[in-house]
């Protein structure tokens, strides 16, 4: 029986989750759970990433006290773009900025006037958000420019926590190639480019490829968890990344959806396309283990709908999303769409008044209710993954007939229902775990105890429950979906 421990982070949580594999079927369990709490001073959103440590260690210490002491690997995957600053000490400048932080609002506008917009896509072949990291290092070479001075490495997040187990510094190719400052055709930095940014160039690491080891835990972590020099294993550092690896695909061309905070759909290639339609539709040409190419393109995704039930749980009036869920099924459907990706909702705070105010902005109905909003955001996210992945249909040149969803939206059966009917297609929903299931993965490939990423799939697709979708109400989806296009996309 072979143990690895998986930390899977994401935007507000994280957790330490057990594989066991014993040569046929992945067991998981979870050791530990975490808030991951971003915390403003003054006007800069941090992510607290000294807790973040601590709690890793924690979730050591519990592994030990459950009995496993006899783990072989870790790995570590989070969300993409944010990084750490390390000095020529080894020690962390400040705290890691939230990409969802203020300070590169109306920056990438600077960035194509010094690179232009279009070579910066050919380049990169990435999607533009204005959180990607090579705005945010504009950001502060532009206006802290002596932070970078002071700083000998730069560690994107799964790397920075390794490098606090492990004392290593590396920089993990899935988890780099998120930051739109890679070359699409060599898989490298792209030094010319960031130094007409006045971005640094060697602060950066060597890429390393997913799946390979880092190093050990470090003394002082042994000495404080009680645990052996642990190796370390690079997985594919993004979380997305990993959870493309758990994709129960059983074919060379799939489509596949992350559903959570954010959604992100795309298919797995062999090598990136950047052409007129990827340009068009922004898809973004992201790394995958043993170097594939995710083709994907980022969506708002259930972030709307968790910032609602935040709300509304801060005015003191707390419900579930299973309550809100039930409840939204009750009421007429599609009184009102909103565009899920439209700046006003990138930011957190009051985001119930940002989906009235689209929908009074744009002439529709103004949801009156709480279930009335759910319905709106939800029916709202299908229509925009059947524009995305209209998209992707035309870019590799075939109506895809199945989607397979994945992650911790899966839970969510309103939206994997309504997902299918905006479609037109079956979707299969599962593994919720995706994410950690793929850290998982990752670390038995690279101990060599799965071979290949078609035999991790095979494993993953008989050890774990996937539910399926089929279309309803086909005609009246494909109604809305042609009013959505015309007077709800990129409106408000």
């Amino acid at each position: 029986m072979i143990k690895v421990l998986a930390y899977d982070f994401g935007a507000s949580s994280g957790r330490a989750m057990l594989g066991t594999y014993d040569g046929k079927k992945i067991n998981i369990e979870e050791i530990h759970r975490f808030s991951n709490d971003p915390v403003y001073v003054h006007d800069t959103l941090y992510w607290d990433v000294l807790r973040l440590f601590y709690e890793m260690k924690t979730g050591l210490i519990e592994a030990k006290k459950a009995g496993h002491e006899d783990i072989q690997s870790i790995g570590i995957d989070t969300w993409g773009v944010d990084f750490g600053l390390i000095d020529e000490r080894g020690r962390l400048l400040e705290n890691p900025v939230h990409y969802r932080d203020k300070r590169t609002d109306g920056l990438m506008d600077e960035v194509w006037d010094i690179i232009g917009k279009r070579n910066l896509y050919e380049r990169t072949g990435i999607q533009f958000m204005q959180f990607n990291s090579i705005y945010q290092l504009y950001a502060i070479a532009k206006n802290n420019p002596e932070l970078l001075e002071r700083a000998d490495k730069l560690l994107f997040m799964p790397d920075l926590l390794s490098y606090f187990l492990t004392g290593k510094k590396i920089s993990e190719f899935s988890i780099a190639s998120t930051t739109q400052m890679l070359n699409s055709k060599t898989g490298d930095w792209d030094f010319e480019l960031l130094s007409k940014l006045g971005i640094p160039t060697n602060i950066l690491e060597k890429v390393e490829d997913s799946a390979t080891v880092i190093g050990t835990l470090t003394p002082s972590v042994c000495y404080e968890t009680g645990l052996k020099p642990i190796t370390v294993t690079a997985v594919a550092g993004h979380d997305t990344g990993s959870a493309m690896i758990s994709a129960p695909a059983d074919t060379d061309l799939f489509a596949f959806l992350s559903s959570g905070t954010w959604s992100i759909l795309g298919s797995e290639l062999s090598s990136p396309v950047v052409n007129d339609l990827t340009y068009k539709y922004e898809y973004s040409n992201e790394g995958g283990i043993n170097r594939t190419a995710r083709l994907i393109k980022n969506i708002m995704g259930l972030w709307i709908y968790q910032e609602c039930r935040r709300q509304w749980n801060k005015e003191g009036d707390p419900v579930s999303f299973d309550e809100l869920e039930m409840s939204a099924r009750k009421v007429k459907p599609f009184a009102c769409l909103i565009d899920v990706d439209h700046q006003n909702f990138y930011h957190p705070g009051e985001m119930p008044k940002r989906v009235v105010d689209f929908c009074k902005r744009t002439g529709q109905y103004v949801p009156q209710s709480r279930p009335e909003i759910v319905r709106c955001i939800m029916e709202s996210l299908a229509l925009k993954y059947r524009y995305v992945f209209d998209g992707l249909c035309e870019i590799v040149g075939s109506r895809i007939p199945k989607l397979h969803m994945v992650g911790g939206g899966c839970k969510n059966t309103m939206i994997s229902q309504f997902t299918s009917n905006a479609l037109g297609i079956e979707v299969t929903s599962g593994p919720i775990e995706a994410t950690a299931i793929g850290n998982i993965v990752a670390q038995l490939i690279a101990l060599k105890e799965i071979k290949n990423l078609k035999e991790a799939r095979e494993i993953v697709k008989n050890s774990f429950e996937v539910k399926s979708y089929l279309p309803k109400d086909l005609d009246l989806w494909e109604e809305k979906y042609e009013y959505y296009k015309k007077n709800i996309l990129n409106k408000g």
